[in-house]
C-alpha cells in the first residue's frame, strides 16, 4: 500500500520556463547537473534510463505525462515512486516544484526514503540554478557521497 507521504522541493530558477524545462527533458544539459548518462530526452510516453557512474546506480524512468513548459509526470526509483516537475512562469524566472509521492515504505524506511528524496531534489534544484544562471558545475551529485 502507497503511503499519503510526498516530499516537495522548489527553487526560483532566473531563466526563462522555456529553457528551464529544456534542461530537464534534455541530457545534454541535465548531465551537467544531475545524473551522468541517460538513454534519451524525456517525451510522454517514452522510458529511458538514468545513470549516476560514480555511483553505479541507474534508474528506469517512465515519463507519464508532458506539457510544454509546465509539467513532467514521471515514475521511477526502486521502489518506484512518482515524480512531477513543475514549471511556473514568475516575474523573475522559473519557480520549478518537484514533488515525488506513492511511497510504499513504512515507519523508518519511509522517513529515510522521505529525508533521501528530500535532500535530493533540493541538490538537483541548486546544482541546475547553478548551471543555468551562472554556467557553473557545481558536481553536488558527484560530491554528495564521496569515495572515502
Amino acid at each position: 500500500m502507497n503511503s499519503t507521504a510526498f516530499v516537495e522541493a522548489q527553487m526560483l530558477i532566473r531563466k526563462p520556463v522555456e529553457e528551464v524545462f529544456e534542461a530537464f527533458i534534455n541530457p545534454e544539459v541535465t548531465t551537467n547537473f544531475w545524473f551522468t548518462k541517460s538513454t534519451g530526452r524525456l517525451e510522454e510516453g517514452k522510458t529511458v534510463t538514468w545513470e549516476w557512474e560514480m555511483y553505479g546506480v541507474k534508474n528506469v524512468v517512465k515519463v507519464h505525462q508532458m506539457i510544454p513548459n509546465q509539467l513532467i509526470k514521471t515514475e521511477w526509483g526502486e521502489p518506484s515512486v512518482k515524480v512531477d516537475y513543475e514549471f511556473k512562469t514568475m516575474e523573475n524566472g522559473t519557480l520549478v516544484v518537484i514533488k515525488s509521492y506513492g511511497f510504499s515504505e513504512t515507519g523508518e524506511d519511509l522517513l529515510k526514503a522521505v529525508n533521501d528524496n528530500t535532500g535530493g531534489f533540493t541538490t538537483v534544484l541548486d546544482g541546475c540554478k547553478a548551471f543555468l544562471e551562472h554556467n557553473i558545475r557545481l558536481r553536488l551529485i558527484e560530491d554528495k557521497f564521496p569515495q572515502k
